[in-house]
């Protein structure tokens, strides 16, 4: 990744002046290019010296400006995951080893909220983050920026915009404004900060290559395409515009070679936006649906069907006793519009859909064979495990103060609402309510604990139990299932 110094700055500064007096010369006649050619010198140069003022450096000494208003509010994550040994003497052993994975992340709000993206903290037992010296000096009392390296809470990680949400004990952080990615415009200038391959504190400059680009045709999800330099460690750090505001976030690239090509996405700020307001303000990320899940159709799709248009959404299936099936949708509907509003495609789909709140109906005209028919759908939340497992919680019964969760003893009722499970027993994780006694990343909700050091837990009191049987000083060894999958958590206190 390139790293953005005023040497460079010079250097594109001088392409630019190189652009522009082609373009003057393109647009001349030959003979006029000709002539004009020590004319354009001549002003060029007689303009300069009139005003004092050199262009480059006028470049140059921008762009620094813009580095050193957003940098201080670039933070580098570093994030502890327990994975089996590779080495091939103890493929066959049960043996753990330690990873240590790097990415970037933004200040999002001066109390300590920190964004990156949930892939750089997937599977992570202890999390950290490093403040900017100029961050842990606004943060901190002292001023002193060894003190610059802070534990982290994970309070969130949403796997379907792949953003999580962090929290560092700090106040007076510099946070940086989120821009309306909606306003973005292809060929806008942008700039990527944050911690390519771990070399911290690094920016590189492009352009929008696409303010709305897919990457699944049948997937509303969509990205901020730039061929600003983006490399392994980037992952989680700010994308900005000229005036230091916020249009993305960095999330991964298209690359055969495993290195920046010049193909870059980054998670538009407005999903940003939306998902930090709704942990902050509610704990969790909502989901809205109606109930559905449909596809683009293509020529090929349309001639297996035998449908009628080769363009368009199609119903592939209709929940049973969701809201689309008691409204009376079936799959092999072709969707036409959402609230009046024409659907094309499915970005088209998903956004008529997201600015509604549950409750609210979805007016659907649905072509089915050679009806037309119009359909009143209600959306709801999609629910997830954490938020049904919240419903079930009784705060006072529920603490785990050590480990600072919510938990409820695995039964006949909690069981539906899980993935399958290796046991049927154990303490269901239902929410995490502050920190705890142990640092690390801690169980999350949804993880079922099994075992506390070796010791099998059946229940919220055999946990508590498990727990003040142990010395403060003792580490703490979870074995909990996460997503179909057995792993060991471990926890710490420095004391």
């Amino acid at each position: 990744m390139k790293v953005f110094r005023e040497k460079d700055c010079k250097q594109v500064g001088l392409i630019v002046a190189i652009i522009l007096c082609l373009a003057v010369l393109i647009t001349s006649s030959p003979l006029e290019a000709q002539s004009n050619k020590t004319s354009i010198s001549s002003q060029t140069k007689h303009s300069i010296a009139d005003s004092g003022i050199d262009p480059l450096q006028q470049i140059s000494k921008s762009m620094q400006e813009l580095s050193k208003r957003v940098s201080p509010s670039v933070v580098q994550i570093f994030s502890t995951a327990y994975s089996p040994d590779s080495d091939r003497e103890h493929r066959n052993t049960d043996l753990l080893s330690r990873g240590l994975i790097s990415g970037s992340g933004l200040i999002i709000a001066s109390d300590g909220w920190v964004v990156t993206n949930a892939h750089v903290v997937q599977g992570a037992r202890r999390i950290r983050i490093r403040l900017s010296e100029e961050a842990a000096a606004s943060a901190l009392r002292d001023g002193k920026s060894r003190h610059a390296l802070f534990d982290a809470q994970l309070l969130a990680a949403d796997r379907d915009t792949d953003l999580a949400l962090l929290k560092i004990d700090a106040t007076g952080l510099p946070a940086l404004e989120l821009s309306d990615s909606s306003d973005l415009k292809q060929g806008q200038l942008v700039l990527a900060f944050g911690s390519p391959l771990g070399l911290d504190n690094s920016v590189s400059m492009g352009i929008v290559s696409s303010v709305a680009r897919k990457l699944d045709p049948d997937s509303p999800t969509i990205y901020v395409q730039t061929d600003a330099a983006i490399n392994p460690g980037n992952s989680g750090g700010p994308l900005v515009d000229t005036s230091a505001r916020v249009v993305g976030i960095n999330t991964l690239i298209l690359s055969q070679s495993g290195g920046n090509e010049g193909i870059g996405l980054a998670i538009p700020s407005n999903v940003v936006r939306s998902v930090y307001n709704q942990v902050r303000n509610e704990g969790h990320v909502h989901h809205h649906q109606i109930g559905v899940t449909a596809r683009n159709i293509t020529p090929a799709l349309a001639s297996g069907l035998g449908l009628e248009r080769e363009d368009g959404v199609v119903i592939e299936d209709v929940i049973p006793d969701g809201p689309a099936a008691n409204a009376g949708l079936t799959p092999g509907d072709i969707v036409l519009s959402v609230n009046e509003k024409r659907v094309q495609d499915i970005r088209q789909f998903a956004l008529a859909l997201y600015p509604l709140a549950v409750g609210e109906r979805a007016t659907l005209e649905i072509q089915r064979g050679k009806q037309t028919i119009s359909y009143r759908v209600p959306v709801s939340e999609k629910q997830d495990v954490q938020g049904r497992l919240a419903d079930l919680v009784t705060k006072e019964q529920a603490k785990i103060p050590q480990l600072g969760i919510l938990a409820l003893t695995l039964d006949e009722k909690l069981v539906p609402m899980l993935p399958p499970l290796r046991n049927r027993f154990g303490v269901v994780v239902a929410g995490r309510e502050t920190y705890g006694t142990y640092e690390g990343e801690g169980p999350l909700p949804g993880d079922v604990i099994y075992s506390v050091n070796g010791t099998l837990v059946d229940s919220v009191d055999s946990l508590r139990s498990a727990l003040d049987d142990l010395k403060t000083s003792d580490a703490v060894a979870l074995q909990v299932e996460r997503l179909g999958g057995l792993h060991y958590l471990v926890l710490e206190t420095d004391k």
